[in-house]
């Protein structure tokens, strides 16, 4: 049974190794996406960090969370990762350390996230690489879009959008 209400009950470590409590965020606007740099989809970085700049002052954070469990397409250590996600697609949202986002070692955001008890909207087993969680102000999930929805979708830009008000 997970005892956590809202993302703000999670403390994470960002891919330098720092502890970063999910509750800074409160008040802002979240999108939560599993990445991984050797994915069919890794050009979506592009388009996240895109979505970020055009929101980054209002009241909005990407937060990317690298995951290993989808074909080893994410091997890199947190430093390679961070260096991969700068140098190609100049990415400065903010990325955490490599995490499991699903089977018997899935982080407990994750288990969180995808929870019928906790999330009975928008649960479900993520299922690649690029998932993307939309949570509210207060903390609350409140959209999940699919791996090939891309982050500058009408349908991304409409529920932030809508979020953000």
């Amino acid at each position: 049974m997970l005892s956590a209400e809202t993302i703000y009950d999670f403390t994470m470590k960002s891919i330098d190794g720092k502890d970063v409590k999910l509750e800074e965020y409160k008040g802002k606007v979240v999108l939560i996406v599993n990445t991984a740099s050797k994915c069919g989809y890794t050009k979506q970085y592009a388009g996240l960090q895109e979505l970020y700049t055009k929101y980054e002052g209002k009241d909005f954070v990407i937060l990317g969370f690298p995951a290993n469990n989808f074909m080893k397409q994410e091997p890199g250590s947190n430093e390679e990762i961070s260096t991969f996600c700068s140098l190609n697609y100049g990415v400065t949202f903010p990325m955490f350390e490599k995490i499991s986002v699903k089977g018997k070692d899935i982080h407990p955001l994750y288990e969180y996230l995808t929870s019928k008890e906790t999330n009975p909207e928008y649960a479900g087993k993520i299922t690649w690489n690029f998932n993307k969680f939309l949570i509210s102000k207060d903390g609350k999930i409140i959209n999940r879009f699919s791996t090939p929805t891309d982050p500058m979708d009408k349908s991304v830009i409409e529920a932030i959008e809508k979020a953000l008000k």
